[in-house]
């Protein structure tokens, strides 16, 4: 995989899971992303399309996006994410504030940053 691949599924995981939100919680979820790759040992293409991760891959029939202008935002965000420290503590689980998943009492509360709790 190259460096412009693991780009743009950066990307386009921050546009389908986060494209509305802040710039905040826009790079926490590339944050999120990069961390499951570091822990799993996992490319990013790989991470984001694993089993029951990240919810837009089983809900899209199409990964173009739909609206160039977040995109391109989405992509600034993943930039900053790729060169900022990791303030998300290591968080590798994110929901969003208004659902409780099964799996939230078992992590590590870190922060919540737009709409989303982050845990690890």
């Amino acid at each position: 995989m190259t460096f412009l691949e693991g780009l743009l599924w950066l990307t386009l995981n921050v546009y389908h899971e986060a494209r509305s939100e802040p710039i905040i919680g826009q790079v926490a979820v590339a944050h999120v992303t990069l961390n499951r790759a570091a822990q799993r040992d996992l490319s990013i293409k790989n991470v984001v399309n694993q089993p029951n991760q990240f919810s837009w891959i089983k809900q899209k029939k199409s990964y173009i996006p739909e609206d160039p202008q977040a995109f391109f935002q989405c992509m600034k965000s993943v930039s900053i994410a790729l060169n900022s420290t990791d303030f998300t503590a290591g968080s590798t689980f994110y929901h969003l504030d208004n659902i409780k998943p099964y799996w939230a009492s078992k992590v590590t509360f870190v922060e919540q940053y737009g709409s989303h709790k982050f845990y690890r």
